[in-house]
Order: C-alpha cells, then structure tokens, then sequence
C-alpha cells in the first residue's frame, strides 16, 4: 500500500499509481481522462486561493481507450490542495464534455476540503443554452482535493471481527443523527466520526447486541443547489462525488486528511467491541446529476467512460437511478475505480463491508441487467473483497431492474418481500400466511436454488427509505409537507396503521397497541431466519413525525433523540436479540428441509412443525383461508448443532405464536411426541406471562395481536 496514491486494478506496471502520491520532497500526480482530451492541468491551490499550473505529461493508453497522464512536482506535501482543468473539444452532443474554466476533482483523490457554491461558475453549459459552453472559471467556488500521506497509523493490532452471517445483526445508522442529540458525547464531537466512535455509543450497540454498524453514505458526497434553494440538505449523502474520501463535514478534526485519521479511530474503536463496520456505499451514480447538472468531477474528465448515455443521443444520460445518470461500470475505467475504491476501504480503512445501493445498476451491460457482468466476476476473484460482507439492495428503477433473489451466490442482498410480508401480516392484511411462512424461515423461494443460505436474506421492517418503525404503527398516511414538495415525494403505499389515529395520541389504548405493535414487529424480524437488520434508533421509538422520505432533514425530525427514548421497548429489544444469540435455532445455517430430524434416535417430528389451532399439525387447506390471522412454528432443537441448555446435543425446543387477529387466540398445546411442559420466555403483551409454565393438552391463550415464545422445558 503506497503511503498517498492508490495503486489499483487499473494501473500501468507493478509501481503505478492513481491520484496523488507524496514522498519526502515531491508528489507525485496521475489522471485517467478520455482519448479526446488535449491538454491536462494540474492546479495547486495556496492559502491565498490562486493557482499555480503545472502540466501533465501524456504517458499511455490503458483498456477502453482512456489516456494515462502523469507528472511529478518537487516540494509538494501531503496538505497541498490540488484539482484538474482538462482541455478538449466541447461538444455535448458526442458526449464530450471538456471545459477548462471548471476545476474538477481528482477522482481517485483521498480526502477533500471546502465546499461547493452553486452557480453558473459550478456549471460547464451557460444558463439557458445546455449546448453552449460556459467560460466563467470554478475556482474559489468549488471543493478541492488534499494530497495524503497516510503515514504510520497505529492500527494497535486491529483484526475484522469477521462475524459469520448467521450470528450477525445489522443496525442501519446515519452518522451524524446517531450523535446529534446523545447527551454523553461532547458537543464539539456531535455528529462526527469521533461522536459515533465514543464510548457511549459504542457501549449503547454493544449492548444492544449489534454485531455490525452499517453506516449510510460517508463517501465525500455534496449538497444539491436546488436544496440549498430551499433551506434544505442532502441529509442522507446519497450524492457521491467522492468514492476514496471520508465525507469532511463528518470530521471533528478538520478536511485536510484529518477525515482519514478520525475516521479510522472509528473503525478501531467498534472493532475493540466486537462490532464490524459496513458502509453504505453509492456506486450507481454521482453527484453530477443530467445534463443540466454541475461539472464537478467525471463529466469533465471523460463523459462517455464514466457515465451510461443514451445511445444515439449522447447529449443526454441514461438514468436508471432516478438521479439523473447512471454510472458505467461495464466500461473498464469506471470499473476500475469502483474496484480500486472498494478495495481501498477494505485494505487501508479496515472497513468489514459494503451495502450497494440500488446494485442492479451494477449489473447493467448496455442497459440490460447480467448478473455475471464484469463487475461481479472481479469481485468473486478478488482475494480481498470475496472475504466481506456483501449486501445488495437488489434493485433500480430501469427496465427488469427488481432482481430479488437474483444476485450471484457470494451476496446477500436486503429482502424487500420480507419487509412488505410482515408488515402486511401485523396490520391485519388476509391471506398472508403461506407467503410470511416462507419469509420467516429464511425465503428459501428466493435464495435456494442456487445453494445460497437462509443468510443471504437480509431482513428489514424499516430502514432509512421510509417510516420509522414508531411511525409505521402512528400513521397511515406520510406526512412529508417539511421536504418542500407539498408531499408529493416519498412512497404512499407504506403498508402501515396507525393503531385507532393519525399521529400523536393521548388516547391510551391506541399508545398501548401502538406499542404491542412495534414489538410484535421487532420479535418477528429478530427471530426469523435469514439476518436481521434494525434501523437506528427504532429501539428508542425514533419518530420522524410520520416523514417517510426525510433525506433532506438535517434536524429534529431525524436526530435521535436519546433524552425521550422509549426504555421499555430498549430494554425488549435487548432481550431479544440476545435470545437469538443464544439459541442457533433463530438462526440456522440451512434452511428447514420438513424432514424427521433423527427418527433412529427416537426423534420423529421434523425440524419445523406448523401447528393449527388444535395443536395438530397445519394442512394444505390451511394456508389460504383468508379469515386465518395467526401462525404458530415448533421449532425443533435437535436439528441444530451445538449445545443446549439441558447439556445435550442441539438446542432447545421453541413454539413461536404470532396472533396478529383482533382478537384472543386459543391454542392446544401440542402432546404425543413433542415436549411435555413449556415455559414462557419472551411475549409482546402481557409481561407478567413471562417464565409461566404450561403442558402439552392444555389450551394456551394468546392475546389478541400479540406474539409469544415458549421453551421447551422438559425432555421429550
């Protein structure tokens, strides 16, 4: 690993790098522009802000066409600001784009500083005419890039958790809400790398049970100008322009590689716990927008390599993102980059792996979807990222782009069936029995024809996208009046209720189901097969006030606030998850086969039994009915390895009743083969039920939508 610039799958020879790299008393610089550019410039910026050019030298061709060009200059150090002006003909029309009045970002650049201004300045057409070119010059309007030298960060002996899928929970977090509000963390760190990295918080996931932090975008991203019109952000940093650098504005230190070192401190402070260290990470597209968006990076450095446009019509991106443009990774510079950069995070920042968003559009090849493009076979050889965890949000909006269930079998992906299918159940929807039966035992439809396991399925009730899981239970409708767009944004089929009314309630009982709801909603995500994902704060009873889309909302609305946290439902959640990590049964490695586990030992009932009400085992004409509310699972201890708590083989028995019916549901607890007595161990309404025995033959009640969880307690 070179101490500035990154040597990756793109470079020319065993030394050669991209970006920049510093040494003792020079620095060196790379750029990758297309075979049209004339004239590279390198600018460094002083404290003053004026430039000093130097050019770069035309050394090579690499695959695609791009062009290699270099050049080393003495006395510049790690701090140096840097940018590019490309020289070439402008002609949108081809999907050339050249402007040297705008300085661009190094795309491979490590750290980034300052901020963009919007403007005419910020854009390579003139306002009112995207055909003609724009002379006016960018500098001192636009964010620059920062020569690194990484120097010799003490990693203090820092090893990847490396926490198998099936013992892994994932709680989804944006960085700078997890702080904002926390009263521990001083104010200064607030909403930085070094407030998420304190102890309190670190402390508040390790006892939740957490074994992995997914963080939303810290990728360098930007702020879009019609926001900023407005008085709003780009909240959620879904905007990258950036793929190397830690976002700045996250730093508590300062933007001139200080983002670097802070952000590391973060990953080792999580990995002392136990917890790795995911990033959500925005391959499909930048921050440059259509054709009417600004020039900040890639559009200027080689248009038609970097970005899918329409064919015949070049002028304009091909946008499958809803964002504008679509990045090109069947092009082998984009592609590269993605590499490189996934690399990067992986090698030099100890990240443990990655969340793709909208990954369909990684598997665009000239705009269909392949699912063996290059991209995914790179990745399958690669001897460092084939090691991570992988996690696609399997989807786009382009053409055949819902692809759930379809991703290569070295990837997880987040399962939006199981997400509608439960919330669906819990609201009192018909006829969902047969599709949440296949969704809590792992989605053996979707992942496992292609030897894939019940870990492959990430599931998820809520995340950002959406209402919170407090919401979900307060409204039935979105209330997104805030985002400026008179609530026209943000999804309006949530499959929620809201309980009896529309948001805040003093009404007691509506409070009290609201409340039996989210915990009917965490035990069914927690104890399914498959990995469980919680979205932050959802333990807290985070409300946004019944914004689903609050991706401009840098406030209130999406903080955490930890002073109001709902403690009764924390303290749920954490008995939750870890009877899932005591019990491997909420969690197997292979998906249920219905098969007698070991009927020459004596066990003749299978690794999963559904029971009617009557206690007999369901029959086919029991899954359609459209009146039936409620499932009940036997969950066979034996068919599992390990130890139980009775000291033998496998693990505990479980019965698991979902009873998501209006009213009370009797069960006969099953007899002949199974175990004889029961206890209570974990229920979403009654907690004075919990460790209350109960016997095979007897009829055992189930509140009204509510659920339970019975352990065996005696031997079969």
């Amino acid at each position: 690993m070179t101490t500035g610039g990154y040597a990756g799958t793109g470079s020319f020879g065993t030394d050669s790098f991209w970006g920049a790299q510093p040494t003792a008393h020079r620095t060196r610089f790379a750029l990758a522009t297309a075979p049209e550019a004339e004239r590279v410039e390198l600018c460094l910026v002083g404290a003053d802000g004026r430039q000093r050019t130097v050019d770069l030298a035309r050394t090579g061709t690499g695959d695609g066409g791009y062009v290699r060009w270099e050049t080393t200059v003495p006395d510049v150090r790690a701090g140096q600001l840097y940018g590019y002006r490309v020289h070439g003909p402008w002609e949108p029309a081809r999907g050339l784009r050249f402007n040297p009045s705008k300085i661009l970002q190094d795309p491979r650049a490590l750290a980034v500083s300052g901020r963009n201004e919007w403007g005419q300045e910020m854009h390579a057409y003139r306002f009112g005419d995207p055909a003609a070119m724009d002379t006016s010059d960018s500098l001192g309007h636009s964010m620059l890039c920062v020569v690194v030298d990484h120097g010799e960060y003490d990693w203090e002996g820092d090893a990847p958790p490396r926490t198998p899928y099936n013992e892994t929970v994932i709680y989804e977090a944006h960085l700078r809400g997890l702080t904002q509000l926390h009263p521990e963390v001083p104010e200064a760190l607030r909403g930085t790398y070094a407030g998420a990295a304190h102890p309190a918080v670190v402390r508040h996931l390790a006892e939740l049970g957490v074994t992995a932090l997914e963080l939303m975008p810290v990728h360098q991203f930007v702020n879009d100008g019609s926001l900023r019109e407005k008085g709003l952000v780009n909240y959620w940093g879904y905007n990258t322009i950036g793929f190397f650098a830690p976002h700045s504005f996250y730093s508590s230190l300062g933007d001139r590689g200080q983002q670097i070192y802070e952000f590391k401190e973060l990953v080792k402070a999580y990995h002392r716990a136990g917890i790795e260290v995911i990033l959500d990470v925005v391959y499909n597209h930048t921050a440059e927008g259509n054709h009417l968006g600004p020039q900040l990076s890639f559009r200027g450095i080689d248009n038609a390599a970097y970005y899918h446009l329409v064919p015949g019509d070049e002028f304009h991106y091909t946008d499958y993102t809803g964002t504008g443009n679509s990045l090109n990774v069947g092009n082998p510079l984009a592609l590269s980059l993605v590499i490189d950069s996934l690399r990067y995070w992986v090698t030099e920042m100890h990240v443990d792996g990655f969340r793709f968003d909208l990954a369909t559009v990684l598997a665009r090849e000239e705009g269909d979807v392949d699912m063996v493009s290059p991209f995914f076979e790179l990745v399958a050889k690669d001897p460092v990222l084939s090691r991570v965890k992988l996690i696609a949000e399997p989807w786009d909006i382009g053409p055949g782009g819902y692809q759930v269930g379809n991703f290569p079998a070295r990837w997880t992906a987040w399962n939006g069936r199981f997400r509608d299918c439960v919330r669906d159940f819990w609201r009192g929807e018909p006829g969902t029995l047969r599709e949440l039966a296949m969704r809590i035992t792992g989605s053996a439809d979707l992942y496992q024809d292609d030897g894939r396991r019940p870990s492959a399925s990430i599931n998820f009730v809520t995340a950002h996208d959406g209402f919170t899981l407090r919401d979900l239970v307060s409204y039935n409708d979105k209330h997104n009046e805030a985002n400026g767009e008179d609530n026209r944004d943000g999804e309006s089929m949530n499959r929620s209720w809201n309980c009896g009314a529309e948001g805040p309630t003093d009404d007691p009982g509506v409070l009290e189901l609201r409340a039996r709801q989210q915990r009917n909603l965490l035990l069914t995500l927690v104890l399914a097969q498959g990995v469980p994902m919680i979205s932050h704060g959802d333990e807290l009873g985070r409300t946004q006030g019944g914004n689903n889309n609050a991706y401009c909302q840098d406030n209130g609305t999406t903080w955490i606030d930890w002073e109001r946290a709902d403690t009764e439902l924390l303290d749920f959640t954490k008995r939750l998850v870890r009877l899932r990590a005591d019990h491997p049964v909420f969690r197997r490695r292979r998906f249920f086969d219905g098969c007698a586990v070991d009927p020459a030992d004596g066990d003749t009932l299978p690794d999963i039994v559904w029971l009617d009400a009557d206690g007999t085992a369901m029959g086919p004409e029991d899954w359609d009915k459209d009146w039936a509310r409620s499932l009940a699972a036997f969950l066979n201890g034996n068919a599992v390895p390990g130890t139980g708590r009775h000291g033998s083989g496998g693990d505990s028995d479980f019965l698991v009743i979902l009873n998501a019916a209006a009213n009370d549901v009797e069960y006969r607890i099953p007899g002949a083969d199974f175990p004889s007595k029961w206890s209570t161990v974990l229920t979403t309404c009654a907690h004075h039920l919990v460790g209350e025995t109960t016997a095979a033959g007897e009829d055992f009640v189930v509140p009204a939508r509510s659920a339970v969880v019975l352990e065996a307690v005696a031997r079969r």
